[in-house]
């Protein structure tokens, strides 16, 4: 019988609100060539595709070799068996209902994988990142939004109906009744999240701020308001996260996003935090920091695409 050849490259896109990048990853997880435009995301999924598809054919053209296939992590809930999205936000129009395997299968003409970003980011930390070399891996991100993702021996634990991750979206006792994006009260998102920190700010001082950004230098200039948000951001995300720990008992947990960039008091915060909730048993749990920045996803994407034709 013929030998069969595995092809010496995959494809990655990462398929965000604002941005979608796409890249040539090797097996072993180097990105010999990337791209990335702006995602078209109001001109509906069509326009959301095409952009996306455009990238990988012009990355095809430059690499040498054949691209056996393509992995996908793209916002929204997304569910890897059928390859459709199953609900998204406004950020991207249309995008419910999209079959977003088929449809790029259909225009690339490669095997297609897909999953959610926020699943996509923990893989690549779990495959090429961080936390390789772990069994089990509990990733969290924390930016305009607080998602996670459970990897299991090179595998997400995507749920019964694909929500599962939805860290932002559980009751957290630092929020109270704010109201949070989902339309429910009291959640972690609702007081942790990127924005929630800025508005806590405003709430507290009266005085307006154009993002966490500016929050985060006034702490730095010593305003005691900033430094208390940013104390309780780490704080409330340490506190879920240590519940999490005690549920799931992950060999490691790593944490990514936005506002995972605040600095040492954030950091300081969330450990701490979690060191109080945790078991005994599991305090010797690392909780480690993000390093494959925004590549985590596209090496993601990319771990999916080889198991496909593995």
């Amino acid at each position: 019988m013929p030998t069969v050849r595995t092809p010496p490259v995959v494809a990655a896109l990462d398929i965000g609100g604002t941005k979608t990048a796409a890249a040539i990853v090797t097996r072993d997880g180097e990105v010999i060539d990337r791209l990335t435009a702006s995602t078209p995301g109001r001109a509906g999924a069509t326009a959301i595709l095409d952009n996306a598809a455009d990238l990988v054919g012009r990355l095809r053209s430059r690499v040498a070799g054949r691209v056996g296939a393509l992995g996908v992590g793209s916002a929204g809930v997304i569910d890897p068996r059928t390859g459709l999205v199953l609900s998204a936000t406004d950020a991207l129009a249309g995008w419910a209902g999209t079959d977003l395997r088929g449809r790029l299968r259909e225009q690339l003409g490669v095997p297609v994988s897909v999953i959610n970003d926020v699943h996509a980011h923990a893989l690549g930390e779990a495959r090429h990142g961080v936390a390789a070399g772990y069994d089990t891996t509990l990733f969290i991100a924390v930016g305009t939004g607080i998602g996670a993702s459970f990897v299991v021996d090179g595998d997400v634990l995507t749920g019964a109906h694909s929500t599962a991750g939805h860290a932002g979206h559980q009751p957290s006792p630092y929020a109270g009744q704010l109201q949070c994006t989902c339309g429910g009260q009291g959640h972690l998102e609702a007081i942790a999240s990127g924005p929630a920190l800025t508005e806590e700010y405003v709430r507290r001082t009266g005085q307006r701020v154009d993002d966490l950004r500016s929050v985060a230098a006034r702490a730095a200039d010593g305003d005691a308001a900033a430094r208390d948000v940013i104390l309780l951001g780490g704080t409330a995300v340490g506190s879920a996260v240590g519940g999490l720990v005690n549920m799931l008992d992950p060999g490691a947990v790593v944490i990514g996003g936005g506002v995972a960039g605040l600095g040492d008091l954030w950091w300081q915060a969330l450990r701490a935090a979690v060191r109080r909730e945790i078991l005994p048993s599991l305090d010797d749990v690392p909780v480690l920091a993000s390093t494959l920045g925004s590549d985590a996803p596209l090496l993601g994407a990319a771990t999916l695409a080889w198991k496909g034709i593995s």
